[in-house]
């Protein structure tokens, strides 16, 4: 009896001292799904980052965390179509590029470009939820990716890259951008001052460089930016400098964090374009973007990562002992903080719709409406193959496996008229799960098929229900298409599609597949309606 007594007390304390010394893990992206060019700020001991959006509204969602791992999506930087005037004939992926907040003296500031849009403009609010200023537009700010740094001093300064033609000086070699520094106005949007080249990258060939932010650390200022282009070659180089206008010296071990010399067959890819963050203990964070190819197609855009930082002596090491970034990696040293997640299905029981839905492009007038625990979306003569604002409203595919599913309402009044579930990654490359009319007054399903701008139908049956069940499952590199008179019977219209068509590898561009609702009278005009009872993501 003694001997079991001992063997039990000696397990016990081997699980304690095991559990003792195991280190919690967190598991990346933070941000899954088209989340590209996050920006970090800390204010106390609550974390705030914003990503680009691109060509969908509203503009830069802004998320929250109490540990750097946990995100709760808070608002939307840009949610008001006077802030952000995306109109008509706004190529996929302009619109909102490379934001970064700030926060100083009580206010909170994002500072982006807005491509095709407006230019490089900031905003502030006192509240990082918003509501955000109107936009204050900094003149004569050439190029993109704007960034601001308050110094010790008082003085703001703008940092930004000039990209494409450059009047400064020519180019010696291609896509050599240029990295500026410029006192700031930041009430009126005006520079003070000269302005400085700073760094046109870490050697004498890098392209591209761009996403710059400035540091200042135990007294010397940091330069942080992006080179190689923001795919298999992204890199993040550092400089340092004693003043903030230079001259900044680069890193001997430059770049400091790259996945370029990993392969194509690495679990995560284009690593680059980062921001750091201090937390109140001390410790140094980095959030970067990168992606997760699937056989060496990315599915899901430009994703959010997070990994620790060192500094040895005036060196930036990422991921001391390792390198890279992580799949997996230590859990911060910071309270965990959980957030409530999205539910799985939105029932358009609110009196706004979820942060999680989005717009193609600048909605200037209302063509949807929530009402008796239902989304009514208006046919409109818009085409989600057009370069418009089509009656669609669509969420980030945030999983390379998913199943989507909606209930629809919808009876069409004419054959031009179709209305349903959307999957796509622009105007030239989608796929539409709808409802049609025909020529013989009678409706059928269609699978309809965009390939660079060719529509071809699919697959078609007749169905003549004015509701119907929907679904969309994605399954890695395939799509499949389902349809049903209830959720418990569903069948395959077209199973196993190649879902590549809607990979940033086939329809370019630097954004993410978004899958929703859909509904277009195809250029007449009509009084018809499609309502949606719910809608379901279920990510696997």
């Amino acid at each position: 009896m003694m001997h079991k007594t001992i063997i039990f007390l000696l397990t016990l304390l081997l699980f304690c001292t095991t559990d003792a010394t195991s280190q919690k893990t967190f598991k990346n992206p933070i941000l899954p799904g088209f989340h590209p060019d996050p920006s970090i700020c800390r204010v106390d001991d609550d974390y705030y980052m914003v990503t680009s959006s691109f060509e969908w509204f509203p503009g830069l969602p802004i998320f929250h965390s109490k540990d750097l791992v946990n995100w709760e999506q808070i608002g939307h930087v840009l949610d008001r179509p006077s802030q952000l005037p995306m109109k008509d004939g706004l190529r996929p992926s302009n619109g909102l590029w490379a934001p970064t907040i700030r926060y100083h003296n009580g206010l909170y500031y994002v500072i982006c470009t807005a491509t095709g849009c407006g230019g490089n403009f900031l905003v502030t609010s006192k509240n990082p939820q918003g509501p955000y200023s109107e936009p204050i537009y900094i003149k004569d700010a050439p190029g993109i990716d704007p960034s601001l740094f308050f110094d010790d001093n008082g003085k703001v300064w703008y940092c930004g890259c000039i990209n494409g033609e450059s009047k400064e000086m020519p180019d010696r070699y291609d896509a050599e951008d240029r990295i500026y520094v410029q006192q700031l106005d930041p009430t009126t949007g005006q520079f003070i001052g000269k302005r400085h080249i700073v760094s046109s990258g870490y050697a004498t060939n890098s392209p591209y460089a761009e996403a710059p932010h400035i540091y200042k650390i135990n007294g010397k200022y940091y330069l942080m930016i992006a080179e190689g282009g923001t795919w298999e070659n992204h890199a993040v180089t550092v400089f340092t400098a004693d003043n903030v206008t230079g001259p900044y010296t680069p890193f001997v071990c430059n770049p400091v964090l790259t996945h370029r010399h990993l392969g194509h067959d690495i679990d995560i890819t284009t690593i680059g374009h980062a921001d750091l963050v201090q937390t109140q203990y001390g410790d140094w964070y980095a959030v970067m973007l990168g992606v997760r190819p699937i056989n060496g197609y990315n599915m899901l855009g430009r994703e959010t990562f997070l990994t620790p930082v060192s500094f040895q002596g005036d060196q930036l090491i990422f991921n001391p002992g390792i390198g890279r970034v992580l799949m997996e990696d230590k859990f911060p040293k910071l309270p965990e903080a959980p957030v409530k997640q999205l539910p799985v299905r939105d029932d358009f029981d609110a009196s706004s719709l979820n942060f999680c839905w989005a717009f193609l492009r600048t909605p200037f007038t209302r063509w949807y409406q929530l009402k008796d625990s239902k989304l009514y979306i208006n046919l409109r003569p818009q085409k989600a193959t057009e370069l418009t604002n089509p009656s669609l409203i669509a969420r980030r595919v945030q999983n390379s496996v998913f199943k989507t599913i909606t209930t629809m309402h919808f009876t069409p009044s004419a054959p031009n008229e179709e209305a349903g579930m959307i999957i796509m990654q622009n105007y030239k490359f989608q796929y539409r799960l709808v409802l049609v009319g025909n020529a013989n007054g009678n409706t059928e399903l269609r699978l309809i098929q965009v390939n660079d701008g060719l529509e071809t139908i699919m697959a078609s049956v007749p169905y003549n229900n004015h509701k119907i069940v929907l679904a969309i499952h994605g399954n890695g590199l395939k799509y499949s298409f389902l349809y049903g008179q209830s959720a418990n019977e569903l069948k395959y219209l077209k199973k196993d599609t190649d879902a590549t068509l809607c990979s940033t590898n086939v329809a370019r561009g630097f954004i993410g597949p978004f899958v929703g609702m859909y509904a277009s009278s195809n250029g007449l005009s009509s009084e018809t309606q499609a309502a949606f009872e719910w809608f379901d993501y279920n990510r696997e």
